[in-house]
């Protein structure tokens, strides 16, 4: 393993890092840690003894490539935020005030994070590959850009800000992400039945049976009607 703290190849460094970022990686460091390691030409978030870890904060596309190359000689875990509560703080358009602060009506559970992992499911059958998920509180801070943002009617992401760690749970593939799904599940089972296991909405559940059939964990044995059937694998 190749380590330097001033060889930046591949990855930004703490100029660009959000503020979530930094308090994450600030919240999870240990005495001992080193941070922003060059490790085989990537900078990584914090290198702890062998393990690697990586925290993120986004679309996981940003990090596939990182990871699936790394998990190959390394120990490398990838912490991942969920918000279990987030308040919206919207600024005013000169930028200098706010207009309010709401609470989002929206809760987020472990579970979101197949809404990511999607992006690399096979990576989770590998042992070298952990995940952990934070489940926090957060301030979202949003300001007006008539030009981006239509999905929010001209209000962008200016910035996530972290108040608090409320959870936090390791999942160490494939066994762990496997018993996300819940024993009482009656065999088969379709995405809609895992959804109302889970208590999340279908669309969450279809990524989730599409990661835990990728990686081996789930088998496919039929279908009822257009909904296709599951079982556990080896049942």
């Amino acid at each position: 393993m190749s380590t330097g703290s001033q060889e930046l190849t591949h990855e930004i460094g703490t100029l660009n890092e959000s503020p979530l970022h930094a308090a994450l990686r600030a919240w999870y460091a240990r005495p001992g840690d080193r941070f922003e390691v060059s490790v085989d030409g990537f900078i990584i978030d914090i290198v702890r003894g062998d393990l690697l870890v990586e925290i993120q904060t986004g679309n996981f596309s940003a990090i596939k490539r990182k990871l699936t190359t790394l998990v190959g000689d390394h120990a490398v875990r990838l912490v991942y935020p969920v918000a279990r509560e987030k308040w919206i703080i919207k600024l005013a358009r000169d930028g200098e005030g706010r207009l309010g602060r709401r609470k989002s009506p929206k809760r987020g559970a472990f579970e979101h994070v197949f809404g990511e992992l999607v992006r690399f499911p096979r990576l989770l059958a590998s042992h070298h590959f952990s995940l952990e998920v934070l489940l926090i509180q957060e301030e979202e801070v949003r300001r007006y850009d008539g030009r981006r943002g239509w999905r929010r009617r001209g209000w962008v992401i200016q910035e996530r800000r972290l108040l608090q760690v409320v959870d936090r749970c390791l999942f160490a593939p494939p066994a762990d992400i496997a018993a996300m799904v819940p024993r009482s599940l009656a065999e088969p089972f379709s995405t809609s039945d895992l959804a109302t296991a889970i208590g999340q909405p279908r669309w969450l559940a279809r990524k989730m049976a599409y990661c835990l059939r990728t990686m081996g964990v789930l088998d496919a044995v039929g279908k009822q009607g257009n909904a296709i059937l599951y079982t556990r694998a080896g049942a």
